[in-house]
C-alpha cells in the first residue's frame, strides 16, 4: 500500500493519555507567542473501535464513510487495518486510492452521480456503486457499463437526527420495476443498501430494513439475479453519552442477520459507519478573541444585589462556517469546557458564544452560565470528529482548524500487529485486497484475541 502511516505522522503517546493532555501543552506552547489559533487533537488510539465493531458484528466488515471526516490521518490508520470505504465523490475516491486502497476496497455510495464522476470511476476501477431510480440506471448503462450495482431501498429512519430517506431511497413497491429495467439494460445488480438515518435511536430500524432487503434479494432472482452483497449502512453511536450502543445495535442486527441471510445465503455483509469511528476522537480548543460587556437594566428588580447587571458575548476564532458547522448540519448541541478552573467565588453570567466571521448566523450557543473570561482564555470541546472539519469552510478568509494527530504507543503496535496479520492472510491466500478473496473478519478476530490478552484492547 502506498503512503503507509509512520510514526512521524502523530506525536507518539504513552497509554493513559487523554486528549487533554496534548490539549494542555500546544495551548502553553502557544500561550508563550502571539498565535493562538483554534487547534484540533485527534487521538488516533480511537481505532481501538474497529476492533470493537469487528467483535460486535463479526459478519460485517466496515466500509468508513469518507464523508464523515475526511481528514488524511483517520483514512490511512483504517486503510491500513484493512477497513473499506464509503465514497460519495470523485474527491474522495481520489483520496483513498493516493493512498493505496484499491478499488474493490470502494463503494461508491451516492445514488445520484455527475454523469462525469460516474465516468471517473469507471475509468479508475471502482465498480460497486448505488442507485435508486431509472434515470441513474440509464445514466451508468451509457457511462460505466462494467458497474456492479447496489440498489439502495428506504427505511424507516423517523428515529434518527438525519432522517436520510427523506432524500434517497427506493420505496418497495418501486424495486422490482427497477430491477426488470437494470435487468433489460444489461447492468448487473449485485445487492441491496440501506440507511436508517444518523443518529438511530432505535435498533429494530436495522431488522425491518434487513428484512425488506431480503424480499428485495427475492425479487431479483425473479430477473436472474444472484445477489451477494449486503449493505446495512450507518447509524452507529459515536460516543459513549449516546442514547443507545453499538452492542445494544449488535442485538438487533446479528440475529436478523442470521434469519434472513444466514451464512449459508454467501452473502457479503457489509457497513458504512462514519461518526461511530471519529466522533470521540476529536476535541477542539478555540481562543476568546474578543468579548462584549451587555448591561442589564434591573430597576424594577426586588432583589438588585444578586441579580448580574450584565451578559457577556464572547468571539472566539472557530464558528459555524468552520468546525462548528456541525450545529446547522448535524444537531449538534457542543458544550465548551473551561481550560482555567474558575475559583468557587467568581461570579456567573449568562453568556453567548459567537464565531469570528462577520454573520449574525455565526453563533455556537446561547444562554451559557459562565465566569467572566478574558481575551486569550481557551474553552474546549470534546467530541468534535463527526461532520465538523468534512463540512467547514474558508467563508470571510478564516481557515480550517490544523489538527495534531496523536497515537498511544500501545495501541500502534496494534495497528503494527494487524498490520502483519492482514499482510499474512493476503500472503497465504495469494490476493492484495478483502473483498476480491476468501479474507475473512475471523482472520481479524484471531489478532484481536491476541490484542485482548496483552490488554491492548
Amino acid at each position: 500500500m502506498q503512503g503507509h502511516i509512520q510514526e512521524s505522522d502523530f506525536m507518539m503517546v504513552e497509554e493513559g493519555f487523554v486528549s487533554r493532555d496534548l490539549m494542555d501543552e500546544i495551548i502553553n506552547n502557544l500561550s508563550e507567542t502571539e498565535e493562538r489559533d483554534a487547534f484540533f487533537v485527534a487521538d488516533l488510539g480511537d481505532v481501538r473501535k474497529h476492533l470493537r465493531f469487528l467483535k460486535a458484528m463479526p459478519r460485517v466488515k466496515p466500509f468508513y464513510a469518507v464523508k464523515c471526516n475526511s481528514s488524511k490521518g483517520v483514512v490511512q490508520i483504517l486503510a491500513e487495518l484493512g477497513a473499506g470505504f464509503d465514497c460519495a465523490s470523485k474527491a474522495e475516491i481520489e483520496l483513498v486510492q493516493s493512498i493505496g486502497v484499491t478499488p474493490d476496497r470502494i463503494i461508491y455510495a451516492n445514488p445520484c452521480k455527475q454523469i462525469s464522476q460516474i465516468k471517473y470511476a469507471a475509468k479508475n476501477g471502482v465498480q460497486m456503486m448505488t442507485f435508486d431510480n431509472e434515470v441513474e440506471l440509464s445514466k451508468v448503462s451509457k457511462s460505466h457499463p462494467n458497474a456492479r450495482m447496489v440498489l439502495r431501498i428506504a427505511t424507516d429512519d423517523s428515529k434518527s437526527s438525519a432522517r436520510l430517506s427523506m432524500k434517497f431511497g427506493a420505496p418497495l413497491k418501486s424495486c422490482k420495476r427497477l430491477l426488470e429495467m437494470a435487468s433489460n439494460l444489461h447492468l448487473d445488480v449485485i445487492g441491496v443498501s440501506f440507511h436508517v438515518g444518523s443518529g438511530c435511536t432505535d435498533p429494530k430500524a436495522f431488522a425491518q430494513a434487513i428484512a425488506d432487503a431480503r424480499l428485495v434479494f427475492e425479487m431479483a432472482s425473479e430477473f436472474g439475479y444472484k445477489m451477494w452483497l449486503l449493505d446495512i449502512g450507518g447509524g452507529f453511536p459515536g460516543t459513549e453519552d449516546f442514547k443507545i450502543r453499538i452492542e445494544e445495535i449488535a442485538d438487533v442486527v446479528n440475529p436478523a442477520l442470521d434469519l434472513y441471510f444466514p451464512k449459508c445465503f454467501d452473502v457479503e455483509i457489509i457497513a458504512e459507519p462514519g461518526r461511530y469511528y471519529v466522533a470521540s476522537a476529536f476535541s477542539l480548543a478555540v481562543n476568546v478573541i474578543a468579548k462584549k460587556e451587555v448591561l442589564m437594566d434591573h430597576s424594577d428588580s426586588d432583589d438588585d444585589e444578586n441579580v448580574p447587571n450584565k451578559i457577556m458575548m464572547y468571539y472566539v476564532n472557530d464558528g459555524v462556517y468552520g468546525s462548528f458547522n456541525c450545529i446547522f448540519f448535524d444537531h449538534a448541541h457542543p458544550k465548551p469546557v473551561l481550560h482555567k478552573k474558575p475559583s468557587p467565588d467568581q461570579p456567573m453570567y449568562t453568556s453567548s458564544l459567537w464565531g469570528p466571521t462577520c454573520d449574525s448566523l455565526d453563533r455556537i450557543a446561547k444562554d451559557l452560565l459562565l465566569p467572566e473570561l478574558q481575551i486569550g482564555d481557551w474553552l474546549l470541546f470534546n467530541n468534535m470528529g463527526a461532520y465538523t472539519i468534512a463540512a467547514s469552510s474558508n467563508f470571510n478568509g478564516f481557515q480550517q482548524s490544523p489538527i495534531h494527530y496523536a497515537m498511544p504507543r500501545a495501541a500502534w503496535k496494534a495497528v503494527q500487529l494487524l498490520q502483519r496479520g492482514l499482510k499474512e492472510t493476503e500472503e497465504r491466500e495469494n490476493v492484495c485486497t478483502p473483498m476480491s478473496c476468501g479474507w475473512e473478519i475471523s482472520d481479524t478476530l484471531c489478532f484481536t484475541h491476541t490484542l485482548a490478552a496483552t490488554g491492548t484492547i
